[in-house]
């Protein structure tokens, strides 16, 4: 498997400087700063594209999982919320919010919520995060 990269770049003090951020094949860019991450400026910030990448692993392992079981989605639409919070060791992400959205034919509710977990739990991003942070799942079919 090929390994996966991405860069940043940080001027000048924490509270005044600012940053871009840039993945390896250049599909995403962005600027960041102290407001943007801990206030609500313009920009990016590493939690925010943490939660990209668990929306968009989760998205693809509940597809696969889905279609595995005979019920190929026609669409999967997730958002993942991250919280960071201060606590005792610093600032940490502590909890994850995966709330997932599936149009998928033919599945009843109990089946597409035991593929829904399934999913989370074998995610790659997921088993990354979850010995620190809580990932909880709001799984809905759509109608």
């Amino acid at each position: 498997m090929p390994i996966r990269t991405a860069s940043a770049q940080w001027q000048g003090n924490l509270t005044e400087g600012s940053g871009t951020v840039r993945t390896g094949k250049g599909g995403l860019s962005g600027n960041y700063s102290f407001k943007s991450r801990f206030e609500e400026g313009e920009g990016t910030n590493p939690e925010e594209l943490i939660a990209a990448a668990h929306a968009g692993c989760f998205s693809m392992a509940f597809s696969k999982a889905l279609a595995d079981a005979g019920s190929t989605p026609t669409s999967v639409e997730t958002t993942a919320k991250v919280h960071l919070d201060k606590t005792d060791a610093g600032m940490t992400v502590t909890r994850i919010e995966l709330e997932t959205v599936g149009q998928v034919p033919g599945i009843d509710d109990a089946e597409f919520q035991k593929l829904a977990e399934a999913a989370k739990a074998n995610c790659p991003i997921s088993r990354l995060l979850s010995p620190g942070a809580e990932i909880t799942l709001t799984a809905r079919l759509a109608s």
